[in-house]
């Protein structure tokens, strides 16, 4: 059926789905730009977080700190963006987040300068709020997308941050430089780069995302739904009239009880969607942070600089986010569920890797994170999916809020016990031992299948 525009011409899309198609089109395009500048502004905590603790601190069984502290930052973070973004809609949440982390970073640097480690941990906490929001960015992209297509939308949002996250540790020494030149210790010049990243992607969001995406998904929901209701309303009224008796009260009956055993079952999917999804991804992170919080440092104890490590770490972060786009077409054909068994056995593979590559090897070190990027994107994109699929519109974005604080916990978990554990044993044990706990995803998605 076609719809009359207001200029005469007939268009093939009904009025609502165009808005929706338009609106989607806009939306992406912001969330890319955003995410360009928050993916530098990652870059800092990863690279040298871990080193600044132990120049600070001297004990490289705190290293692992750094990263606790900002993705611990992060679950608070996660929260209260999923609560302004239930509240407010996506804009209002993601830039406050955004410029909760500028402000971190400026902290940081602040802490440098004054050698402070109790402000610096404090800094990297209110840091971790930039980390939270860009994660949470990917539901933004997935509010309006169609069903068949809700994982290429997340992937779109997830691969724009690549530019910005490549780039970042490889700029550690020319921010270095600057931060010197600036009377600033040498390894907080990526929070420099960082602070600005984040309040660039704040201002970007704040100004150009409009319509705000979920608020816009729950109108042309609720439009639909009020159609919905209108035409039952007036199929009823000039249906047949039927006789009142027992096998009419019989029938209603019977149908009140398929409609609850219905949303029973539905509450039920929902429920177990959200599990899984959860599962799925906080596996992956506690797993890739651990990994790769202790690699820098690993490097650096085998002789490389700061610029082999960035050169790795931005192999990782571009292997996180860079296959997005082929990883949501898969999830979109092959279901979330297989996908997040391919993320299992990745994870498996880079963890094996990382433990065997002697620790002169920047070539294995840095195929061993690039694998442990790709398992995290299978898993991240895959868990995204199946949570946005079950979860209803009502409650989506503080769901999602919440889902991303037990992420937030996963990595600070892997942060501060990958520094604890390389103290007591070494980086080969505990890239050995990550390898090994990715293989949970295996039977939880097993079960999960079986259950459906």
């Amino acid at each position: 059926m076609t719809s009359t525009a207001p200029t005469g011409r007939t268009a093939s899309i009904p009025d609502p789905a165009r808005v929706q198609v338009q609106a989607q089109t806009r939306i992406l395009r912001v969330l890319v730009a955003s995410q360009i500048f928050s993916g530098a502004g990652l870059a800092a905590g990863v690279t040298v977080g871990a080193l600044l603790a132990r120049d600070m601190l001297g004990s490289t069984g705190l290293a692992g700190l750094p990263s606790a502290l900002f993705t611990a930052g992060s679950a608070l973070a996660a929260i209260g963006v999923g609560r302004i973004s239930q509240a407010r809609g996506r804009r209002p949440g993601l830039a406050s987040g955004y410029l909760t982390g500028a402000i971190g970073s400026a902290g940081v640097i602040t802490a440098a300068v004054l050698d402070n480690p109790v402000l610096l941990f404090t800094a990297l906490f209110v840091y971790g709020a930039g980390s939270a929001t860009n994660l949470q960015a990917r539901y933004a992209g997935a509010d309006l997308a169609a069903p068949g297509h809700r994982a290429r939308s997340v992937s779109t949002v997830l691969v724009a941050t690549t530019l910005g996250g490549v780039a970042g540790p490889n700029l550690a020494v020319p921010t270095g430089n600057l931060a010197e030149s600036l009377g600033i210790p040498h390894l907080a010049g990526l929070f420099l780069l960082s602070g600005l990243a984040y309040a660039l992607a704040a201002l970007v969001l704040a100004l150009w995302l409009r319509p705000d995406p979920l608020l816009l998904a729950r109108t042309l929901a609720e439009t639909e739904k009020a159609e919905a209701t209108v035409g039952t309303t007036t199929t009823g009224t000039t249906g047949t009239t039927g006789t009142t008796g027992t096998t009419g009260t019989t029938g209603t009956a019977d149908t009140a009880d398929t409609a609850d055993t219905a949303d029973t079952a539905d509450t039920a999917e929902h429920r177990g969607g959200v599990v899984l999804g959860a599962l799925v991804m906080v596996l992956t992170q506690v797993v890739m942070v651990a990994i790769m919080t202790m690699t820098p440092v690993h490097m650096h104890d085998h002789g490389h600089g700061t610029a082999a490590s960035g050169l790795v770490i931005a192999i990782h972060v571009g292997a996180m986010y860079l296959p997005s786009p082929l990883t949501g077409r898969l999830v979109d054909r092959y279901g979330g569920m297989k996908i997040a068994a391919a993320s299992g056995a990745t994870l498996l593979a880079a963890g094996v890797l990382a433990a065997a590559a002697p620790g002169d090897s920047v070539p294995l070190l840095a195929l061993a994170l690039a694998l442990l990027g790709l398992g995290w994107n299978f898993g991240l994109v895959a868990g995204t999916a199946i949570i946005t699929d079950t979860v209803p519109l009502a409650t989506r974005a503080r769901t999602q809020g919440l889902v991303d604080v037990s992420i937030a916990i996963a990595g600070a978990t892997g942060g501060i016990t990958s520094g604890v554990m390389v103290a007591a044993t070494s980086y080969p044990a505990l890239a050995l031992t990550g390898g090994v706990l990715s293989l949970a995803l295996l039977p939880a998605v097993a079960a999960t299948a079986y259950r459906r």
